[in-house]
């Protein structure tokens, strides 16, 4: 049986965060704002305090998110959210503060540690959560994942179930438009991640693959432009509805190899997800490729990278060098050149390998991926 769940709520464009007044008004007396110390600075956070103000809705901030979010900060979170007497959370800013939100929504009314529910389908209630990106890429306002880091074990843990999916998501592109060069390119291609590897995924939907068809197509065309130029509201505007497609994407269909390689990644050597997913997304794509040429040459097809002439092969073929090209004008540094070093790389390869497949998103793949694949892959690509 198909299941296809999206926010209940959301709203999108110029003036979208004056409109959620209403919404934040029916979750609540009280909320506790989830965020980083940047966008805690930010005119964007003052218009949501001014919104929240004029609404009589009183508020708390947590501003502790810093990179990507780990247990001791969700834990943080939820001892404010009980000690100020909040009663729903409203996440902005990237993905951390977003997925913070939501899990420290989950751990608001748990009894067990957070540890406990890796990987396992969380049920229930929680409290309200309302999601306002302000980057174009991990497509956390529209999902019913979180990741978060125990560091007692080096491990990125996925806490999942329909009940953390946002009640409301307020998507304005405007808030995107300062994102810096390098996180405009690390979220735009951890969004092209999700769409692809959501439509070349064993639990794809009929649902979610016209979602991916449009992500990609967006993000082939539009990131380059918001990448050159960060002020152009054009390209803003379409990687924020192509992040929000993407979400829905894996949020339905999953994700495969890249995600289930990248996690390790992040949490062993704090690589930012989206910039471990573009590290990763064309050698490890490539390597699945021959596993599932019917599924990657349609979505080269549909999206117009290849010709309805072309074989499922060769349309394959021309997607990998599309998204290849993609990667290469976003700048995106090997793991070499970003810094990591070769010796501490080389011994975390098995444990990487195991944790990967452990993920299970490897074993979304069509083509039947091993522990070894997977350490023979991250040294292919160290060595790039």
């Amino acid at each position: 049986m198909a299941h296809f769940a999206t926010p209940a709520d959301t709203l999108f464009g110029e003036g979208a965060l004056e409109e959620a007044l209403p919404y934040f008004q029916s979750f609540g007396k009280k909320a506790l704002i989830v965020t980083g110390k940047h966008v805690g600075k930010s005119p964007m956070m003052e218009r949501l305090k001014e919104v929240l103000e004029k609404g009589g809705i009183g508020y708390s901030v947590y501003d502790g998110i810093t990179g990507e979010p780990t247990v001791p900060m969700v834990m943080d979170g939820v001892r404010l959210y009980k000690e100020e007497g909040c009663d729903f959370l409203i996440g902005i800013g990237g993905g951390s503060p977003l997925d913070s939100a939501k899990a420290i929504a989950a751990m608001a009314v748990q009894e067990v540690p957070l540890a406990e529910l890796n990987g396992k389908e969380i049920t229930g209630q929680i409290p309200p959560v309302a999601a306002i990106p302000t980057t174009a890429g991990t497509g956390s306002e529209a999902t019913k994942f979180t990741v978060i880091t125990d560091p007692e074990t080096d491990i990125k843990m996925l806490l999942k179930g329909d009940i953390l999916v946002p009640k409301l998501a307020v998507a304005d592109p405007a808030f995107t438009v300062d994102m810096p060069k390098s996180v405009t390119a690390c979220t735009g291609l951890d969004a092209l991640t999700h769409a692809v590897e959501a439509y070349t995924s064993k639990k794809a939907l009929p649902f979610t693959d016209p979602y991916a068809v449009s992500a990609v197509s967006r993000i082939l065309t539009y990131l380059p432009r918001a990448y050159k130029d960060g002020w152009d509201y054009e390209a803003r505007e379409q990687m924020a509805v192509a992040a929000y497609l993407a979400g829905v994407c894996i949020n339905n269909s999953s994700v495969t190899i890249v995600h289930g390689m990248s996690r390790p990644i992040g949490a062993l050597f704090h690589v930012a997800h989206g910039r471990s997913n573009a590290m990763l997304i064309d050698k490890c794509l490539r390597f699945v490729l021959d596993g599932a040429y019917e599924r990657f040459g349609s979505l080269a097809r549909l999206t117009g990278v290849a010709a309805q002439r072309d074989s499922d092969e060769a349309a394959s073929e021309k997607l990998m060098d599309a998204i290849a090209e993609l990667v290469k004008v976003c700048e995106i540094p090997t793991l070499r050149e970003y810094g990591i070093e070769e010796e501490a790389f080389s011994i975390a390869i098995p444990k990487m390998a195991k944790d990967a497949i452990a993920s299970g998103s490897p074993g979304n793949c069509w083509k039947t991926v091993t522990a070894e694949d997977c350490e023979k892959l991250y040294q292919e690509i160290y060595d790039l």
